[in-house]
C-alpha cells in the first residue's frame, strides 16, 4: 500500500497546520478535518490512503471516530495512526483496541511520523 492522500483529524488549529505542513513538505496531499465526526465524513468522503487521529476533541472522540471507521466496511481498509497527547500505556491499548493501526504523540517529531506512515506500505 502507498501512502498519497493523508485525512488529520484535530480541532487544533496548530496542531493541523504543524502535521499538514511536515506531511506537505515531504510530498503528500493532505485532507484536513477539524472533529471526529467531520473526520468520519470526510474519510467517506475524499478516501484517504490514511487518517491521523486525535483522540481529545469535542463531540465524537478520536477514539469513536476510529472505531466507526475500523468497523465500516467502506472505510475498515483506510488505516488510522492515533496523534493524540495522551501517553499511558492503557491510551495506547485502548486505542489500538478500537482499531488504530498504530500510535504517536504529541508534540509530534517529523521523523517519528514519517517513519510510522513509511512503514505502512
Amino acid at each position: 500500500m502507498t501512502v498519497r492522500t493523508i485525512l488529520v483529524v484535530d480541532d487544533s488549529p496548530t496542531d493541523r497546520h504543524i502535521i499538514s505542513s511536515i506531511l506537505t513538505r515531504s510530498g503528500y496531499q493532505v485532507g484536513v478535518a477539524e472533529n471526529g465526526e467531520e473526520g468520519v465524513i470526510k474519510a467517506r468522503e475524499i478516501w484517504p490512503d490514511l487518517v491521523l487521529m486525535d483522540v481529545v476533541m469535542p463531540g465524537i472522540n478520536g477514539y469513536q471516530a476510529t472505531r466507526i471507521l475500523a468497523r465500516d466496511d467502506a472505510t475498515r481498509h483506510i488505516p488510522v495512526i492515533l496523534c493524540t497527547t495522551k501517553d499511558q500505556q492503557t491510551d495506547k491499548i485502548w486505542g489500538l483496541r478500537q482499531g488504530a493501526r498504530d500510535y504517536i504523540t504529541k508534540p509530534v517529531v517529523a521523523a517519528e511520523l514519517l517513519q510510522k506512515i513509511t512503514g505502512l506500505d
